[in-house]
């Protein structure tokens, strides 16, 4: 098929690759704009138009995809279908529509499940035992088309973000060609999603990422785990923000929520939570690069300060 493809993060990037592996023709991509990046605020493409870039594919990078000139670039580029990974905006329905085989959204979670802007961040988060993804074919609402394809993923006890992320992007781009070839076949089947199953799966941003000492352990471990790399799980010490990472659970006496139990130069620290404690092995502090947990601690006493 002629595919337009639709994506800006690196998780697009496997999907690009087995559709070109697979025999499809990539007749353009669609990408967010150039942004400043880095420390230095540089403009920087996104991993989509990189990869586009280096495969000789056209690139279209809208501040919005609407209006009619955009349009009028699509039907230029005269696609059989759309593919959607994680583009970052919503099409309206003249763009849906515009390839004669519709369009289709390779999502990261199993739906009805989770859907929204980061359904891999709240999987972890709300401690699902499973994730995975689906191909849909998309509709106005949000994540709510029928649905062509599923594959799951199980998340385990040190599953971060970042992983399953990376897991996903795998998967999704390997269920995205077998659907193809399924539809290329006339065996593709669309299930409709059941309404009353759905849930939401919200932006993150760092405001929300701040940890709450009050819950227990294990809740305490997803939200660093759901937020790592991004937007990093975060808490204040002596005032100044640090985000943890590399959590594990551990058995604890009672004590106060965000209290530093033990601070080992080996080992990291060791928090209290609402009921049992966290051992943080990894941190950021603000201005600085994520180091073990033992390097920021050495040469301080932190035993006994709260976190909050």
């Amino acid at each position: 098929m002629r595919v337009l493809f639709w994506g800006t993060p690196d998780f697009g990037v496997p999907s690009l690759e087995a559709l070109r592996t697979r025999g499809h023709e990539i007749v353009g991509v669609v990408t967010n704009p150039d942004r400043p990046a880095g420390r230095g605020r540089q403009m920087a493409a996104s991993a989509v138009k990189r990869w586009a870039e280096a495969a000789g594919v056209p690139v279209l990078q809208p501040e919005r995809p609407r209006g009619r000139a955009f349009l009028d670039e699509l039907l230029e580029l005269a696609p059989d279908i759309s593919v959607v990974a994680a583009y970052g905006h919503i099409l309206g329905e003249e763009v849906l529509d515009l390839p004669p085989h519709g369009s289709l959204n390779v999502h990261a979670s199993l739906l009805p499940a989770l859907r929204g802007a980061a359904p891999i961040n709240w999987a972890i988060i709300r401690g699902h035992a499973e994730s995975g993804v689906t191909i849909m074919r998309m509709v106005l609402a949000l994540d709510a088309g029928p649905m062509l394809a599923q594959a799951p993923c199980p998340i385990g006890t040190d599953t971060t973000a970042g992983a399953l992320f990376e897991s996903l992007a795998h998967l999704g781009a390997r269920a995205l060609v077998d659907c193809l070839d399924d539809m290329a076949a006339g065996r593709a089947v669309e299930t409709v999603q059941d309404e009353a199953a759905a849930t939401y799966a919200p932006k993150l941003d760092r405001d929300a990422a701040r940890l709450d000492w009050s819950l227990d352990a294990s809740r305490v471990s997803c939200w660093m785990r759901g937020c790592d790399p991004w937007p990093g799980a975060w808490t204040m010490v002596d005032g100044d923000p640090v985000q943890c990472f590399s959590p594990s659970v551990e058995p604890a006496p009672p004590a106060s929520p965000g209290t530093i139990l033990e601070a080992d130069p080996r080992t990291g620290l060791l928090v209290a939570t609402g009921e049992g404690a966290i051992r943080i092995r990894e941190v950021k502090p603000a201005g600085r690069r994520r180091m073990d947990a033992a390097a920021w601690i050495r040469g301080r006493r932190p035993e006994g300060v709260r976190l909050c």
